[in-house]
């Protein structure tokens, strides 16, 4: 674990300066209602040079205290890569306002391209595609304490390791499927599908016949 640094509410300038291409990420909550239960962490993975960041974040989480997050993924020409980008980016909006622009969501990519398999969890496709297994014993811990334990950290940086490896396997399906083009207009449509989340819509299906 000793390649990754912690940092309350925001990333500083020189390690914003160093991203350049894809970037791995994640969050974790208080809980998966977005109205009601705050971003707790957020994790990245800096694809250029395989660096995690933890960024931490209190109760009194605020814009104002994250600007070079927002700058970061809010950047149209970095690329970041999700497992279920639709919840995360919904998190981010909701609790930081940050449209992130420019993503790839493994989950859709997975649903996509993987029609065989009704299981398309994160641990699924790491099992899979990579042959390994990961330990989601920590996925509904307390991720609001003060002092993250060992395992939430091992945790939490497992969620954005292996995402590029799964994005390049995936992207090689949707190209040998021909549905590269479709995948992309979903992934247009992602910011508008926040909305609608964020906005009351989300069990509600706006283009249903009743």
């Amino acid at each position: 674990m000793s390649n990754y640094q912690l940092f309350q509410n925001d990333l500083p300038n020189n390690v914003l300066k160093t991203f350049k291409g894809d970037i791995s990420i994640d969050t974790e909550t208080l809980g998966l209602n977005i109205k009601r239960d705050r971003l707790c962490l957020i994790q990245l993975r800096n694809e250029t040079d395989k660096k995690v960041y933890l960024i931490k974040f209190e109760e009194d989480l605020s814009p104002k205290l994250s600007k070079n997050i927002k700058i970061l993924l809010e950047n149209k020409s970095l690329t970041k890569i999700f497992h279920f980008g639709r919840f995360d980016m919904a998190v981010l909006k909701e609790n930081l306002k940050i449209k992130v622009k420019n993503i790839f969501c493994t989950k859709v990519a997975s649903k996509l391209t993987r029609t065989y398999s009704s299981k398309h969890g994160l641990k699924d496709l790491v099992s899979e595609i990579l042959n390994t297994q990961l330990d989601k014993t920590e996925q509904s811990s307390d991720w609001s304490k003060k002092k993250l334990t060992k395992k939430q950290i091992e945790y939490a940086i497992n969620d954005v390791l292996y995402l590029s490896e799964i994005k390049s396997s995936l992207y090689e399906k949707l190209l040998s499927q021909k549905r590269l083009k479709l995948f992309k207009s979903i992934m247009k449509f992602m910011e508008v599908r926040v909305d609608l989340d964020l906005d009351g819509w989300e069990n509600i299906d706006i283009f249903a016949h009743k």
